[in-house]
């Protein structure tokens, strides 16, 4: 694999050569899209500024054609890892950003978990990193092994979508008429992540859906919304009358997000966006103790820093609903992981870098 991305950066620095085209600019993403948000978002943004050329370059797709308009654009953008990037050298008109597709610091990763000599050699290629809050520079600096000067708390682009003008009745309606619900039930989504111990990967095995639904079914639908790795862990049960909806393959998160009014989730970083809704969270963490010591941590105190109850079991979680759940953490909590909540971040982002790294304001 190595040599792979070593050969890959060897022929992109042929095209380096070439003139920039000051008005290009590049996305580096794969083919399923997951993480396509934030660069539509930064490319709107661009379009209303002036008459720039896009690029999506397709990492796990080689395209001669793309790859020359990558090496010679004067803006490169991307969300995730892209491991070739070790490897290839700039022209050092180009700037390259790396967005990054999850907002704050939660679970670890990158050179906070794992040997980080190829991160390392990325980061030293790559200009800007950006984040959503000043105070969590310091584990994105372990985590991506980049320099400080380079990490930029400019915000989330994909999170401007929430400040955006959205009929959320109409949101709603729609979803009631696809999935046969009835519009007094609140939406309780529920969203657990992906652990490397397969054995708790069979969330019910551990949420006892029938209890849920004779306790809270009057009330309250369960929405389902899977990480894409544990779908084979768990034989879907049928049945949208009185069990839950499956909505793991619905195309917009963040509309579920819009319409829901309690998140139930884990270890994941949802957790975050919901929050910037101001909207009570869950945490059903029936494998803490396995987690904590098996997987890969965190960067806060999970049993003491997080915005909402954990709870471990079916009872405790129908508990909490019933009684009502603290949201006075909330708002502390966010502003620990977003320095500013207003919808403007792919603004100032697209500001930063065609100031050439001179923030307005």
């Amino acid at each position: 694999m190595y040599f792979k991305h070593k050969a890959f950066g060897k022929l992109f620095n042929v095209f380096t050569k070439n003139p920039i085209d000051n008005n290009l600019v590049s996305f580096i993403i794969d083919s399923n899209e997951s993480f396509r948000g934030n660069l539509e978002y930064i490319k709107r943004e661009f379009e209303d500024r002036g008459d720039f050329e896009f690029n999506y370059y397709y990492k796990d797709k080689l395209s001669i054609a793309s790859l020359k308009k990558l090496a010679t654009s004067r803006y490169v953008f991307l969300n995730d890892n892209f491991f070739p990037l070790a490897f290839m050298k700039f022209n050092d008109t180009s700037t390259v950003i790396q967005l990054w597709h999850a907002p704050g610091a939660f679970k670890k990763f990158g050179g906070s978990v794992e040997n980080a000599s190829m991160l390392k050699l990325i980061s030293d290629n790559t200009d800007y990193l950006i984040t959503t809050s000043k105070c969590i520079e310091d584990y994105y600096s372990e985590a991506f092994q980049i320099d400080r000067s380079k990490i930029k708390a400019l915000g989330l682009p994909r999170a401007d979508y929430y400040f955006k003008n959205h009929d959320i009745r109409e949101l709603r309606d729609n979803f009631n008429k696809k999935y046969g619900l009835d519009s007094d039930k609140k939406i309780i989504l529920y969203a657990p992540t992906f652990r490397e111990n397969e054995v708790y990967n069979n969330v019910f095995n551990y949420l006892d859906i029938n209890e849920f639904n004779e306790n809270l079914s009057d009330d309250y639908v369960l929405v389902l919304r899977l990480h894409p790795k544990i779908k084979k862990f768990y034989s879907s049960q049928i049945g949208v009358d009185g069990d839950y909806i499956d909505c793991s393959d619905y195309q917009n998160e963040q509309e579920l997000l819009l319409i829901s009014d309690i998140l139930i989730t884990d270890y994941s970083s949802i957790m975050i966006e919901f929050g910037l809704l101001n909207k009570p969270i869950i945490f059903f963490a029936y494998d803490l103790d396995n987690y904590l010591s098996s997987e890969r941590g965190f960067y806060l105190d999970y049993k003491k820093d997080l915005p909402g109850p954990i709870v471990y079991s079916t009872d405790e979680l129908v508990h909490a609903i019933k009684e009502g759940i603290d949201t006075s953490k909330l708002n502390s909590f966010i502003k620990t992981q977003v320095d500013e909540v207003n919808g403007d971040s792919s603004k100032r982002i697209v500001d930063f870098v065609l100031n050439k790294g001179e923030k307005n304001g």
